[in-house]
This record gives C-alpha cells, sequence and structure tokens, in this order.
C-alpha cells in the first residue's frame, strides 16, 4: 500500500531525514516510534503529502503522490488518506456531524450522500446521540472519536495518526486504541500510527523504530 524510497528532509542545515526506506502492507497497522526529534512527524508529514521531501519518492496505492501538481495532490489527499491528529482540530463553531461531513462536501459528495455516510461512522463509534454537539460540548474521549469519524469519512485507503491518544486519559487511550483494530477489522484501511505510548506501538502488526533521522 505505501513505499517508502531513501526520504530525505532538511530543515535549513539539519537534515531531518537521512534516507527512509519503508514498505507497509494494504490493511496493516504499524506504529512508528523513537525520541522526539527523530524524525517521525516529518516522515509522517511527507507520507501524508502535508510536506514533500528533498528528494526519494512515496508511493501510496501505486500513485507517486510527489510527482503529482499541487491540485491534484490536493484531490488525491482528501481522498485517499485520512489524519488523526494529537489535538483533534476540529471546527468549534460546527456540530460533530457537521465536522464529519466537512472532508466529504471538500470532495463533491452530495449532502444526502455524505450525511448518510456520517451517521453511519458515528454510530459506529457510539456517537449517534452527539451529533448536534459542538466540540466543545463533548469530552476529550469523544473529541477523538469525532476526529477519527472525520478521517474515515471518504473512505480513504491510509489513515495516518500522530500521537492520536497524547491528550486522552488512560480509559480513554484504551478505547481509541482497541477503535484502531475494530476500524481495519471493518474498514480495512491501513494505518500508519506515530506514537509515545508503549501499548499502543506494542498492539501494532509492526513497530518501526526512528533515531536520528533512520529506521533502525
Amino acid at each position: 500500500m505505501i513505499r517508502i524510497r531513501n526520504i530525505k528532509k532538511l530543515f535549513g542545515d539539519l537534515e531531518v531525514l537521512k534516507g527512509i526506506d519503508a514498505n507497509i502492507k494494504q490493511g496493516e497497522i504499524v506504529s512508528i516510534v523513537g525520541p522526539s526529534g527523530a524524525g517521525k512527524t516529518t516522515l509522517l508529514q511527507i507520507t501524508g503529502t502535508l510536506l514533500r521531501p528533498d528528494s526519494g519518492s512515496v508511493k501510496i496505492d501505486d500513485v507517486e503522490v510527489h510527482l503529482l501538481k499541487d491540485k491534484q495532490m490536493a484531490r488525491f489527499r482528501n481522498q485517499r488518506i485520512g489524519f488523526v491528529f494529537q489535538f483533534h482540530q476540529l471546527l468549534p463553531e460546527f456540530t460533530a456531524f457537521e465536522n464529519v461531513c466537512i472532508p466529504a462536501f471538500i470532495a463533491g459528495v452530495s449532502r444526502h450522500e455524505a450525511g448518510e455516510r456520517a451517521r453511519e461512522i458515528l454510530r459506529f463509534l457510539n456517537l449517534s446521540d452527539r451529533l448536534d454537539h459542538k466540540p466543545g460540548e463533548l469530552s476529550g474521549g469523544e473529541q477523538q472519536r469525532v476526529a477519527v469519524a472525520r478521517a474515515l469519512i471518504n473512505n480513504p485507503s491510509v489513515i495516518l495518526a500522530d500521537e492520536p491518544s497524547g491528550n486522552l486519559d488512560t480509559k480513554h487511550k484504551q478505547e481509541l486504541h482497541e477503535l484502531f483494530f475494530s476500524l481495519r477489522e471493518k474498514y480495512k484501511q491501513t494505518f500508519v500510527i506515530v506514537t509515545h505510548d508503549k501499548d499502543l506501538a506494542h498492539m501494532a502488526d509492526r513497530m518501526l523504530t526512528m533515531k536520528d533521522g533512520l529506521i533502525l
């Protein structure tokens, strides 16, 4: 599903990624671990087309994503990649239901179809009674589940998560970690998760350890 070849990235004189190679299979859940400053988030952002590498290539579903033009890349990102961040990034003026629908609207999905899909996912995530609540009216765990629903709305091939449980208490962390595996079984997505959480890292099918811009 994902082929990463010789990815390098500099910020000024600092070489953050020094030649990363990795293969991630369809339906696999892979965790990326390592100390702060190892380059984990930079690698995730490059994989998700949020950041361009200085050299190397990333293929998702045999599409070399960084050869796409900006508009093509934005469309690919919207339709094929879902993101879950440590800070859920929900829009506070919209309800949970509306937040989940927004990526579908951007993709040109009809309001009816987007609504049906959003209700299905939110029901699966046990949020049916929170559709009309705004983020400020939801618990931290509920907000993160809404963010997961938003990542799933366009049925992407790949879900990229950056410290997804970093702001959750122990109970909600465990629920979120188990949720990723339930989602994999139901929707067959591939997950790449950057985390400092040892429990989540070891639950993954495979763990990649980074240090000083390289995978060990």
